[in-house]
Order: structure tokens, then C-alpha cells, then sequence
């Protein structure tokens, strides 16, 4: 599975932003985006949401349950 901080790099790098432009359009600070790509682990799920669904995507908390399941 690819790690948060790949995905959301990789996928910036698509589009040919810049960290500090990707904010701007996200609607988040930079400080935000350099967290993320450098694989922190404090993060804001609001935030980190905010910055996935420029690529359609979105994170919930899911339950270890359903994951043995």
C-alpha cells in the first residue's frame, strides 16, 4: 500500500505544482503539505482530507475488525 506522503507527492507533482501553490488550491498552509510529504504522523484528519480530495480521495477511520475480516 502506498504511504500518504508518496501519494500526495507524487500526485502534486502531476498536476506541476509547487508545495506552496498545491496550499493555496487545497485550501490549506504549507506547513500542512511539507507534514504530509515528510510522512508526520501528527496530523489533521480535516487537513489531510482537504488536500485528498483534489485527487477525489478521502481518509475515515476504519475499524480493526473489519480489517481481519
Amino acid at each position: 500500500m502506498k504511504q500518504l506522503s508518496d501519494f500526495v507527492k507524487e500526485r502534486r507533482k502531476e498536476v506541476n505544482l509547487t508545495q506552496e501553490e498545491f496550499a493555496d488550491r487545497s485550501g490549506v498552509a504549507l506547513t500542512v503539505i511539507r507534514k504530509i510529504e515528510q510522512g508526520k504522523t501528527n496530523l489533521n484528519m480535516d487537513k489531510v482530507n482537504l488536500v485528498l480530495r483534489m485527487f477525489g480521495h478521502e481518509l475515515a477511520p476504519v475499524n480493526s475488525k473489519e480489517l481481519n475480516e
